[in-house]
C-alpha cells in the first residue's frame, strides 16, 4: 500500500483569497489612541485638569503634532493587518498589529448575519456585518466593508450556511423577501408616550430634583442627579423611537427580516427555527387599543425584539409564522393560581396564568404589565419543580421551563398535584417535541 501524495492533495485544493476591509475603516480604527486619552481623563479628571492648565500653546499644538500622525497611522497598520477570507466551510478573520489573533468560524454554527448601517456609514457607503455564532456571547463583526459587498458576502455564507457548493455559493445571491408589515412611526410615537417607562422617570425626576436643591442648594448635586434621570426618561421615548423607525418585518426562505433604525439602519434575519421562546407583551395603557410588543429568546442570537407595537390580531399571526403549528392561547383558556396562592404573593397572584396545547407551554405573568411567554414543547431542554417553605405550607410549587437560549419561563403558584403532574408530562411533550422536529436548516 502506498502513502497518499499529501503535497498533491495541497496543491489540488483551490486557492484561498483573502481580502481586507474598506478602505475607510481606518479613519474609524483611529479613534483609539484618542480615547484611551480620554479613558484617562475620565479615571483621574484632577490629575487631568492639572495638567492641563500646564499646557502652553506651543505644548498643545506639539501634542496634536504627534497625536494625529500617531492615530493616522495606527489605523492604517490595524487595517492593514486584518484579511478575512472565506474557505470551503469557514469564514476566517485575521486581526492584530503586535499580538496576531485568527478567528474560524464555521459556517454551520452562524446563526444569524445582520447588516448594520451607522450614520456616518450610510453616508460613506459602508456597512458592517455582524455574525451570530453558537458558542460565543459576542458578536463577530467584519466593519467595515461596502455596502454591496456586505449584503453579497452575507448571502454568500447564508448559502454555504444551508449546504450550497462553494462554487454556486455566491451566484445564489439574496433570498427574495416579502414585505409583511411596517409600524408606521405615528403608531410608534403613541405607543412610547403610552409606554409607563418615560412618564415614570420623569415623576421620579419631578420628586427628586426638587429635594436635592432643597436639601443642599448645590446646583452640581442637582445636575449630576437629573441628567441620568432625564437620560433614562429620553432613552426610554426618543431612544426607541429612533432605533425603532420605519420598523419593517419581511419574510424569506432565510427567515424573517427586520429593517429599522432612524439615523442608524439595521438590517437583521431571525433565522428559522432557532426561536426558543416568544412573549407578547401588553403594557396597561396599550389595552384598550388592542396593541402588543412581540419578544423573542433566539439561541445563539442577541436578537430579542421581533415587532415593536402591533394589533394582537396581526401579530399573532407574526407568531404563527415564527413558530409554525402554534397558535396562542385565547386569555379564557389560561387557568390562574388557586386561590390559596394568594398568601404567597398578594394581589399579583391574579396576574399569573398557564396553559398548555399540544404545541406549546405558555405561561402569563403581571397585572399592569402583562407578559405571555410561549415555549414550543421542541425547545424545551428540562423541567424543574422548585418549591419553598412557604409555599409548601399554602401547597403550591413553582414549575420551571428552561430553552436552549439559557432562559427559563415559570408557571408559578400552580397546584402542588398539579405541579408534579406537569413536570411530568411536560417531560413527555418535549421528548417527542424533540423527535418529531424538522432539522433547523437555512434556506429550506
Amino acid at each position: 500500500m502506498t502513502a497518499p501524495d499529501v503535497h498533491g492533495d495541497v496543491r489540488d485544493r483551490p486557492p484561498v483569497t483573502e481580502r481586507r476591509l474598506h478602505p475607510v475603516t481606518p479613519l474609524r480604527r483611529a479613534w483609539a489612541p484618542v480615547a484611551v486619552l480620554i479613558g484617562w481623563a475620565l479615571h483621574d479628571p484632577d490629575q487631568a485638569q492639572r495638567q492641563l492648565t500646564r499646557l502652553t500653546t506651543t505644548h498643545l499644538l506639539i501634542g496634536l503634532a504627534v497625536l494625529i500622525p500617531a492615530a493616522a497611522l495606527y489605523g492604517f497598520l490595524t487595517w492593514w493587518f486584518t484579511h478575512f477570507a472565506v474557505t470551503g466551510g469557514e469564514l476566517r478573520i485575521r486581526t492584530g498589529l503586535l499580538f496576531r489573533r485568527t478567528a474560524h468560524i464555521r459556517l454551520e454554527r452562524i446563526q444569524a448575519i445582520d447588516v448594520t448601517q451607522p450614520l456616518l456609514a450610510r453616508v460613506a457607503g459602508v456597512a458592517k456585518l455582524r455574525l451570530d455564532v453558537i458558542g460565543t456571547d459576542k458578536k463577530d463583526e467584519l466593519a467595515f466593508l461596502g455596502a454591496g459587498e456586505a449584503r453579497a458576502l452575507r448571502a454568500e455564507l447564508l448559502a454555504r450556511a444551508a449546504g450550497f457548493a462553494p462554487e454556486t455559493a455566491h451566484e445564489v445571491g439574496e433570498a427574495p423577501s416579502r414585505e409583511m408589515l411596517r409600524v408606521p412611526p405615528g403608531v410608534l410615537a403613541v405607543s412610547l408616550l403610552l409606554t409607563g417607562a418615560t412618564w415614570g422617570w420623569l415623576l421620579v425626576a419631578a420628586v427628586v430634583v426638587p429635594l436635592l436643591w432643597t436639601a443642599t442648594h448645590s446646583l452640581w448635586t442637582v445636575l449630576a442627579a437629573s441628567v441620568p434621570l432625564f437620560g433614562a426618561a429620553g432613552a426610554s421615548s426618543v431612544g426607541r423611537f429612533v432605533a425603532e423607525y420605519d420598523w419593517t418585518l419581511g419574510e424569506s426562505p432565510d427567515g424573517l427580516r427586520i429593517d429599522h433604525g432612524l439615523l442608524d439602519r439595521a438590517h437583521e434575519t431571525v433565522p428559522p427555527g432557532r426561536v426558543q421562546t416568544v412573549r407578547l407583551v401588553e403594557p396597561l395603557l396599550w389595552r384598550r387599543r388592542g396593541w402588543v410588543r412581540v419578544e423573542l429568546d433566539v439561541a445563539g442570537s442577541s436578537n430579542s425584539l421581533l415587532l415593536p407595537v402591533a394589533p394582537r390580531e396581526l401579530a399573532e399571526s407574526v407568531v404563527a409564522r415564527v413558530l409554525p403549528g402554534v397558535s396562542v392561547p385565547p386569555r379564557e383558556a389560561l387557568s390562574r393560581p388557586p386561590r390559596r396562592a394568594r398568601w404567597c404573593v398578594p394581589l399579583w397572584w391574579r396576574g399569573y396564568g398557564l396553559a398548555v396545547t399540544d404545541a406549546v407551554f405558555a405561561t402569563r405573568h403581571g397585572l399592569l404589565r402583562r407578559s405571555l411567554s410561549l415555549v414550543p414543547h421542541a425547545k424545551v431542554q428540562s423541567v424543574r419543580l422548585a418549591q419553598g417553605p412557604w409555599q409548601r405550607a399554602r401547597g403550591v410549587a413553582d414549575v420551571h421551563v428552561d430553552t436552549g437560549a439559557n432562559k427559563s419561563v415559570t408557571a408559578r403558584l400552580r397546584d402542588a398535584t398539579e405541579a408534579a403532574a406537569l413536570l411530568r408530562s411536560q417531560a413527555e411533550r418535549s421528548r417527542t417535541g424533540r423527535r418529531d422536529a424538522r432539522p433547523d436548516r437555512w434556506m429550506t
